[in-house]
């Protein structure tokens, strides 16, 4: 059955893809690629050469095909991409149909791969060990990782190869990107003061939900809305009220020790209070735990103002700018027991799967030196937030500051339409910010916020970015993502339903049997090696 559903992807993928492997015309192709080909300057190539190449896409982004910032990249090297473009939301699934089927492109670019993809695609040879080809012919890579020994190290496999590119913009912006915000007009309508704990937090949320502070008569006001356990709209930040902050992996470490938060009693006791003294009260949002984004961002900008408090990357993009006047960020509060941190968000460094090239593909050399254009910094910067003279022009100094986006459009929005963004190719190094580009508008402001609202509060320590070995990585992949969906799931009933104190003990006898010690003596020894990596 298993070969059924096997030959029957082949054929889907083919059909949707038309990603033609090694033929006698690509032999010749690629023989004449290579007498055409420069190892050094512009064009890259005498005679145009097309690759193929696999890359997700954002919902506002046009195909790649259309961008300028690839159009220039063209006429430069004389390289022409057959982009095949698939909607971000379904990029994970097909890019798994096409490697399964062995159909594949010359390169995934902004592909995101894994750590467990890396390793297992690099072992059999399904992707190629690119470390001779940056020796060879990628020198703005290679003086990056030459000038920054750690991304080297970091993009290394632990049988020595380097099997992706990086991806990285080194701004530390994403330390703590649980911003929760409340509206601070109504506080003020209603005569109370910013909350500083838990309970004046709570509350400010009954007063929202009992006193129509919007003035229209109706009980429309939601007092408190989020999207459960996804990234940047999760309430796991205020988890850190009653002494340990939560993440999206239940994961932390203090004083080198990691530790499974959701088992811990201080995740019980916070589940509690938000059943409790908030779902019980009518003060969170029911559409909390199935919302998706479009449904969140549209209760910030109805035309009555509705939305008490939030949790989301920034301020304006739910509530849109004029009206963002009204709303105010909240520090970590102060817990029952006087407890007041935020987490220290887990990895940071750079992404390690990029961009891939694979076995099929015939012109690697020429593929490494036109990806090698986007490891330039002006380029990074362009690939990563748009183009010259469309996001930004040079200064008298040649830095890339930014230009007005258009009237009527979020930077978020208008930079899918321009470039690939945060995932694409290319380093954007601490180095740069500031030298070769400066940060957008919404992200400076983010890194006052960051300054002023959640750095005293935040964790020392987080779980770093380690490469595993292939047989942990198989452990993880075997034990993990069913732990979490269950973890998550339960977490859910235990604020809407209740029952945490009568089904504790059950619960955490299943993540036992589901292989939790397992997976957490894996995270420990990873952690110890990696420390012990740094003390050498």
């Amino acid at each position: 059955m298993k070969s059924v559903f096997k030959r029957a992807g082949i054929l889907m993928m083919a059909g949707a893809f038309a990603l033609s492997g090694c033929s006698g015309d690509s032999k010749n192709q690629a023989e004449n690629s290579a007498a055409s080909f420069n190892k050094t300057g512009l064009p890259i190539v005498n005679e145009p050469v097309s690759l193929k190449m696999v890359s997700p896409k954002a919902a506002l982004a046009p195909e790649y095909s259309q961008m300028e910032i690839f159009k220039k990249l063209e006429e430069q090297t004389n390289v022409k991409i057959e982009w095949e473009n698939i909607p971000d939301t379904d990029f994970t699934e097909k890019k798994n149909l096409l490697l399964a089927s062995g159909d594949l492109p010359d390169a995934f670019y902004g592909a995101g791969f894994s750590d467990y993809e890396l390793v297992n695609y690099g072992t059999d040879g399904t992707i190629l060990p690119l470390e001779n080809l940056i020796d060879q012919y990628a020198p703005n890579l290679k003086a990056l990782l030459e000038r920054r020994p750690d991304i080297r190290s970091s993009i290394t496999a632990p049988d020595g190869h380097i099997y992706g590119l990086p991806s990285w913009e080194e701004n530390n912006l994403g330390t703590n990107p649980f911003f929760h915000v409340i509206n601070k007009k109504w506080l003020d309508k209603l005569g109370l003061k910013m909350p500083q704990t838990l309970d004046e937090y709570t509350e400010a949320l009954v007063a929202f939900k009992t006193q129509d502070p919007n003035g229209n008569g109706k009980a429309d006001e939601i007092p408190l809305s989020f999207m459960h356990m996804q990234w940047c709209m999760d309430i796991a930040g205020i988890f850190g009220a009653f002494g340990l902050p939560d993440n999206m992996e239940h994961r932390v470490v203090r004083d080198g020790k990691v530790i499974f938060t959701a088992t811990q009693p201080e995740y019980k006791e916070a589940l509690k209070y938000f059943n409790e003294k908030w779902y019980k009260q009518g003060l969170i949002d029911p559409e909390s735990f199935t919302q998706d984004a479009a449904q969140y961002l549209a209760k910030g900008k109805t035309t009555v103002e509705t939305l008490g408090s939030y949790i989301w990357w920034e301020v304006d993009e739910v509530v849109g700018t004029e009206r963002s006047e009204d709303y105010a960020l909240l520090s970590p509060l102060k817990g029952p027991d006087g407890d007041q941190s935020i987490g220290r968000g887990n990895g940071g460094g750079p992404g390690r799967g990029a961009f891939v090239i694979t076995k099929e593909n015939q012109n690697p050399e020429i593929t490494m030196r036109w990806i090698d254009q986007q490891y330039e910094p002006y380029m990074a910067a362009q690939i990563h937030w748009g183009p010259l003279d469309v996001v930004f022009k040079k200064d008298e100094n040649g830095k890339l500051v930014n230009l007005p986006i258009p009237e009527g459009t979020s930077a978020g929005e208008f930079r899918q339409k321009v470039a690939p963004g945060a995932g694409g190719p290319g380093v954007i190094t601490i180095e740069d910010l500031g030298k070769v580009v400066d940060l957008e508008p919404r992200a400076q402001q983010r890194v006052k916020d960051l300054e002023k609202y959640y750095d005293p509060y935040m964790e020392e320590e987080n779980y770093p970015s380690i490469f595993f070995e292939p047989e942990e990585l198989d452990k993880i992949n075997r034990i993990e993502p069913e732990l979490i969906k269950y973890v998550n799931t339960q977490r859910g009933k235990f604020i809407v339903d209740g029952g945490v104190d009568e089904q504790w003990d059950s619960y955490v006898k299943n993540l036992d049997k589901m292989g939790l010690n397992e997976l957490m003596e894996i995270y420990q020894k990873g952690l110890d090696r990696y420390n012990a990596s740094l003390n050498k």
